[in-house]
């Protein structure tokens, strides 16, 4: 079902907007439906962007874990500001978010370390996330130190790392048409809330 800015009326705009596609896209088999391309940027501008995976979002905004000293975790110390877009080729379909970017609570980000798998926690351990290293033997040497180190025992999460959560304050939502006449919808925040208007494709 494709729910849009224009159809959801109370249903917990903008939120139901990103649920319903979604789960449209995971019932569409995208390969990495949660996967999302964000954009950070130094405190002169120097923008940089790669994917990071969706974790799920609660009023505030939109979560994500990394290491804080990566390359995303400095420029975010430097600028707390970020965009980040999702995209579904199969479903044509693009969702943008624009925002501010703060940590969440360390309880937060201790829950979801526990929830992943053992051997990413010990990859969490083990990676000097964006710093050189001198081979790919080197972290899998690391990686193996790690083993050792938390063996028989509950893996601790890094003090550097955790999660981010992304404030929204400008979202547009995209769906492909043809002969270029697409969808837009675009969503601002506002003192009484969300405002909707539509957008030349």
């Amino acid at each position: 079902m494709l729910l849009t800015p224009e159809d959801a009326g109370g249903r917990g705009l903008p939120w139901a907007c990103l649920e319903a596609w979604l789960a449209d896209a995971v019932a569409a088999g995208e390969p990495e439906p949660t996967a999302m391309a964000l954009a950070t940027a130094t405190a002169d501008g120097a923008p940089s962007v790669r994917l990071v995976l969706y974790k799920g979002h609660d009023e505030a905004g939109l979560r994500f874990f990394t290491g804080y000293g990566s390359r995303k975790g400095r420029e975010l110390g430097e600028n707390p500001r970020a965009a980040a877009v999702f995209y579904w080729p199969h479903l044509a379909r693009q969702v943008r978010v624009e925002g501010r970017v703060g940590r969440v609570s360390e309880a937060e980000s201790d829950a979801y370390f526990a929830s992943r798998t053992r051997e990413s926690q010990l990859a969490a351990v083990a990676s000097p996330q964006s710093e050189p290293l001198a081979s790919r033997g080197e972290l899998e040497a690391r990686f193996a130190a790690a083993q050792r180190r938390f063996a028989g025992g509950e893996v601790a999460r890094p003090a550097a790392w955790g999660g981010f959560r992304l404030e929204p304050e400008r979202w547009e939502f995209w769906v492909g048409g043809s002969h270029r006449l697409h969808d837009r919808w675009e969503m601002r925040r506002e003192a009484g809330g969300w405002v909707t208007a539509r957008l030349g494709p």
